[in-house]
């Protein structure tokens, strides 16, 4: 579930400034080719747009089906192996690491709902995937936005 998080906290905000993997086209294309894409400049489109798009669904300020045009043209063919029933995505070449990330997307909400969520570190704009047994991570990072927010909330006490 690495490139669905990668893609999510693609653009985080540093020293209170967004940085963004895929704003410049250069480094976008490189970051789809590191997670298993073509690297055209199509593909860094649509991956610019499933990342906002999951963004706000995940926030809840979307509906699921507004990723529903991400899906517009992909087929899934069952195939039959040596280990039985398979099923492939077919897909422009161009739309398959975008596709992937959505249907990682629905895949993480079936099998952990509620676990996918922002950092509850209003300075970040970093999402985590919760796999804690009790389910209450709340910081993108325990290093960073947990320490900081622990160390902010004992000084707003002891003040």
């Amino acid at each position: 579930m690495t490139a669905l998080l990668d893609l999510l906290n693609s653009r985080p905000l540093v020293d209170g400034e967004e940085q963004d993997a895929l704003g410049d086209p250069v480094a976008g294309r490189r970051w789809g080719r590191e997670h298993g894409g073509d690297g055209s400049l199509a593909e860094l489109t649509l991956l610019r747009q499933a990342r906002d798009v999951i963004r706000d669904v995940a926030l809840g300020e979307a509906p699921p089906a507004a990723l529903s045009p991400l899906l517009e043209g992909v087929q899934q063919v069952p195939e039959f192996t040596a280990d039985g029933l398979k099923w492939t995505v077919r897909t422009p070449p161009h739309a398959e690491l975008p596709v992937a990330v959505v249907l990682e997307w629905a895949a993480t909400q079936e099998q952990l709902p509620g676990r996918l969520r922002p950092c509850a570190n209003g300075e970040c704009r970093l999402f985590l995937l919760d796999r804690s047994r009790a389910n209450r991570a709340r910081w993108c990072s325990m290093a960073a936005c947990g320490n900081r927010m622990k160390a902010r909330r004992h000084y707003q006490r002891t003040r």
